[in-house]
């Protein structure tokens, strides 16, 4: 069998490569520019863990090329240390301790010197995570806990402000963990990242929506100002997700908050989830659910049947928006951390689904200035008794 030509790709192919990369494009778009398979491109992304290396720059205080075949001609000339300083407007010192790192007076050659040179400047700072032992070990627990990190890195510095031992940029835990020559995480902590992914990638996702005509629908445009600023608790966002063999979870959170609730329901129906969603809302503090915002889904067709019994007013977005709900589409995309695409929801008790809810609660949000929902929604709890 006729063994494969291994390819080669020029520094200009890779730096193309890279480029399409950052932009967004597939790896079947980048290897069809050189009419090649993704698989022969994705090996130079995969090299770094999809992070581009950073080009390397010699710094100008550095000798040049240039600089040193003149102190090469000046050894020939058989010129003192001082002369050829003088010729470069450089430091004797400078000089001397060029000359005496590559071979001294006899054995000194330019090229080599500068390609010596070269190496040995390549010395990458030690990463934290490597320096830090503590430090790793809380990263590597709450990772298994499911926290990003840029949570852990907004955790730790709300936690241990004046202990600049424990920060650490999330930038520093991504690059650790996608590229595994600096030897800190494990390769396995990939699998407890949102994403999954095994090298670094920019998300983007659409989202489908089957629309319906609700009898009878308030819009989002007549809900209270008080809920656009998200200053005072009580309004909820809600949306059902979804898996195989017909099953959903209803989601809800708290916009102040972001406090998060799930509800197990039986079905995507309308008879199937208004049940459920009332007996949730009657296990909150009225003072602390005024309002509910859905999409345009027909599973809240009979919402008249909610707010009767809740005295909680449902409002819908307009067709086709769900940013307009972004706290509860943000948090579904959390969600599916724990309830993945193309799996069965309905083998979930509420017991778990309460368990997840807890586990999303209890993590600190950016947004929360690294607060976690619970303990904002413990405030708001209190503030009502």
């Amino acid at each position: 069998m006729k063994q494969r030509r291994r390819i080669y790709y020029s520094k200009e192919q890779c730096d193309l490569m890279w480029e399409r990369y950052e932009k967004g494009w597939s790896l079947s778009a980048i290897a069809r520019l050189f009419e090649r398979n993704s698989s022969s491109v994705h090996t130079v992304f995969a090299r770094t863990g999809g992070i581009r290396p950073p080009e390397r720059k010699r710094p100008q205080t550095s000798l040049s090329l240039a600089e040193r075949e003149e102190i090469s001609r000046g050894l020939v000339a058989e010129l003192s240390i001082r002369q050829i300083a003088a010729q470069l407007c450089r430091p004797p010192s400078t000089v001397s301790r060029e000359i005496s790192r590559n071979g001294g007076r006899s054995a000194y050659r330019a090229v080599t010197a500068d390609e010596e040179a070269w190496r040995r400047a390549e010395r990458p700072k030690p990463c934290k995570l490597v320096t830090n032992e503590a430090l790793c070990n809380i990263v590597e627990t709450l990772l298994m806990q499911h926290w990003s990190p840029q949570q852990i890195t907004g955790w730790l510095k709300r936690k241990l402000p004046n202990h600049e031992q424990y920060h650490v940029s999330h930038e520093t835990i991504y690059k650790t963990l996608f590229i595994q020559a600096r030897g800190a995480l494990k390769k396995e902590l990939q699998a407890y990242l949102r994403s999954q992914r095994t090298i670094r990638r920019a998300r983007s996702s659409t989202l489908k929506k089957k629309l319906g005509g609700i009898v009878g629908a308030v819009s989002i445009r007549e809900r209270p100002a008080e809920v656009e600023d998200r200053a005072i608790p009580g309004h909820w966002e809600g949306d059902l997700i979804a898996g195989t063999r017909t099953s959903y979870v209803a989601t809800l959170v708290e916009r102040h908050s972001r406090y998060v609730n799930l509800v197990k329901v039986d079905g995507r129906f309308s008879d199937d989830v208004v049940p459920a969603l009332i007996r949730q809302a009657k296990e909150i503090p009225s003072q602390l659910y005024k309002t509910l915002t859905w999409d345009r889904g027909t599973e809240m067709a009979t919402h008249a049947k909610f707010t009767m019994a809740t005295d909680i007013q449902v409002y819908f977005c307009d067709p086709k928006s769900p940013w307009q709900r972004g706290s509860n589409e943000n948090t579904n995309r959390l969600l599916r951390q724990y309830l993945p695409k193309g799996t069965d929801l309905s083998v979930h008790s509420q017991a778990e689904l309460d368990e997840i809810a807890r586990q999303l609660n209890t993590r600190p949000r950016k947004t929360l200035d690294y607060e976690t929902p619970a303990e904002r929604f413990a405030e708001c709890v209190a503030s009502t008794d």
